[in-house]
């Protein structure tokens, strides 16, 4: 395999730098799948791609183009020669030429220049000075393919022919630095590999996802919906999404009682004085929305921890009274910016399964490893692989570096002690404390961010919490911040999307379809609707004036897990025609099995 670009120090140079410069050691980084490979890769990609975007429709004015998680994009102003914007359909004609520009072999050639030349050659484009304003005073890189160049610091591939691998996926629209005040530019996403099979697995899974997406799922099976006229972000839950989301809450509850945790409610609407003591006045207040009541500023909450340290004030606390455990599916609203905002994966108001513990220093390892029990138990339960993650001290933080080296040795040691495997994402804390990630790996290989575990010294101490030790002494509770799920509604948009919509059966909004062949049988299905309500199944009975087999065609689209069909011999014999649509199997039970069945199928999954 040819050597791409290499690695010195954790700095990634690329080939040229690294002979220009006479560097010598540092790790090959090797024309491959691996992870460094395909940043250089695709960053490299995006480049080819603006170079043929400029060849085909000429002046084009580009702002970034950096490699993501799956791929890259370039934002960017263009039109066609017809005054047209760039539609999907384009997309075609674009790989066309980059395959062409592939073919020629060019080389990708690095500049060294200062920022002022830099800045007097591109005067006259905006996007180009926007792009000179997040890089300091000095030396500047530019990168050329052919006639064409950008600014970059790199590093990139050595030739256009290590890219062949590529495909255009999307265009989509993306507001100017993210700020939606400002002009919404064109943006442009593709993704690249080392190799063909690479590429045609990620391009299988990419036609998965869309027609495994939750909202297209979450709309034909009437889970929710969206309306412009309340606003973006604000999901509606319909009847069958409520009672998913009502059937996973009650299941979690139990879990909850089990481990020794009180349900407690805080206010969703705060004084700004609370905020501000707690830190997310200054911290993060461009997420929160504010009003004014009675000419004092109010803050909707972000989050449920304040409302919580509220009920541990409400009375005097021993060593004896911990650890505390308070829980609360608290809704929370956040400022999204309108360009993020996807389904239920990105919204506005959501509901956490949230819980803080207050606890001594002393515990804070127990009720971590209880914590990561319970997330092993959840995510077993949905057939979720994990891994964690602990996050550090982000730029904007509470607290001085030795409380947040204290509570980031907690977790390490936690994690450590047990043997579990961890990775860390440096500067990835919250703002009030170091954290654990929990990533969760779908049936499509993705990853979604879900569950966390946070130690927080900063908070008790901000709003002066205290117990009394065995001494008699004053002491400070430590606080864990944790949720499993992380909220209910992406949680929701995740696991529709990982069961392409074929919940588990203690789970689904529906567990029995009841079809009656004819209206005489009418009675026996109501008989059998509410006796599966009694044993806390919820069913449908299908009796429209259509065809059997129309209503069955029905009970399917909704992704019922179980139909049952009664005829005369049903209802003479007590007994039911069961068809298990999940595993395409008959079979025939009297009523009192098939009870049975539903009480050991609702039941089949603990916490």
């Amino acid at each position: 395999m040819d050597v791409i670009a290499y690695k010195i120090d954790d700095k990634i140079v690329d080939t040229q730098t690294y002979k220009a410069e006479n560097l010598s050691g540092g790790a090959e980084i090797y024309y491959e799948n691996s992870a460094d490979g395909l940043d250089i890769i695709r960053h490299s990609c995006a480049h080819l791609m603006a170079q043929a975007i400029t060849e085909l429709y000429g002046n084009v004015q580009f702002f970034v183009g950096p490699a993501i998680e799956d791929g890259f994009y370039y934002d960017m102003r263009v039109k066609k020669p017809n005054g047209e914007s760039l539609k999907e359909e384009d997309l075609a004609v674009i790989e066309k030429k980059m395959k062409e520009l592939i073919d020629a072999k060019q080389d990708l050639v690095k500049q060294y220049s200062t920022w002022d030349k830099v800045s007097a050659k591109y005067a006259k484009d905006d996007l180009k000075q926007e792009v000179l304003k997040r890089i300091p005073q000095g030396e500047v890189t530019l990168y050329s393919q052919g006639e064409w160049e950008d600014i970059c610091r790199g590093p990139h591939v050595p030739n256009t022919k290590y890219l062949r691998w590529f495909k255009l996926t999307r265009i989509a629209g993306a507001y100017l630095g993210g700020d939606e005040k400002r002009e919404m530019l064109t943006r442009i996403y593709g993704t690249a590999f080392a190799d063909k099979e690479s590429l045609n697995e990620h391009l299988r899974i990419l036609e998965e996802a869309k027609k495994r997406d939750h909202r297209k799922l979450g709309e034909q099976m009437k889970f929710f919906s969206f309306d412009e006229t309340i606003g973006a972000g604000l999901p509606i839950w319909l009847p069958n999404g409520s009672r998913l989301r009502t059937r996973l809450e009650h299941k979690l509850y139990y879990a909850l009682r089990k481990r020794g945790y009180e349900p407690v409610r805080g206010p969703e609407i705060l004084k700004s004085e609370a905020w501000k003591i707690s830190g997310h006045y200054s911290n993060y207040k461009e997420n929160m929305y504010f009003t004014q009541i009675d000419e004092q500023e109010y803050g909707i909450k972000p989050m449920n921890c304040v409302g919580h340290i509220k009920v541990y004030q409400s009375e005097a606390r021993s060593y004896r009274d911990l650890p505390l455990k308070f829980c609360e599916y608290g809704v929370v609203h956040r400022h999204e910016k309108s360009g993020v905002l996807h389904g239920l994966f990105r919204v506005r108001e959501f509901t956490q399964d949230d819980a803080h513990l207050f606890v001594m220093p002393s515990q804070i390892k127990e009720n971590v490893y209880e914590i990561l029990d319970f997330v092993d138990k959840m995510m077993g339960a949905f057939g979720f692989h994990y891994e964690m993650e602990i996050s550090t001290k982000p730029a904007k933080a509470v607290g001085s570096d030795e409380v947040w080296e204290v509570a980031t040795k907690a977790l390490k040691d936690a994690l450590d002690e047990k043997g579990l495997k961890y990775g860390i994402d440096e500067g990835g804390g919250a703002f009030y404390g170091p954290k654990i990630d929990i990533k969760i790996t779908d049936a499509l290989k993705r990853k979604w961010q879900c569950g966390t575990v946070q130690i927080d010294f900063n908070l008790p101490e901000r709003f002066g919490l205290e117990y009394t030790d065995e001494n008699n002494e004053k002491k400070q509770p430590v606080m864990i911040h944790r949720a499993i799920l992380g909220s209910f509604e992406r949680f929701i948009g995740i696991l529709l999307e990982h069961t392409a919509g074929e919940l588990p059966f203690w789970l689904a909004h529906t567990q029995v379809a009841i079809i009656p062949i004819a209206e005489s049988h009418n009675a026996y299905a109501k008989e059998i609707e509410a006796a599966l309500l009694d044993l806390g199944a919820d069913s449908k009975v299908f009796n429209k004036n259509e065809t059997l087999n129309k209503r069955i065609r029905t009970a399917e689209k909704e992704h019922i897990p179980m139909l049952i069909v009664l005829g005369d011999a049903e209802v003479e014999g007590r007994k039911v025609a069961i068809r298990d649509r999940v595993k395409r199997e008959q079979s025939e039970a009297s009523l009192e099995q098939f009870y049975e069945l539903i009480k050991s199928k609702i039941n089949e999954v603990t916490f």
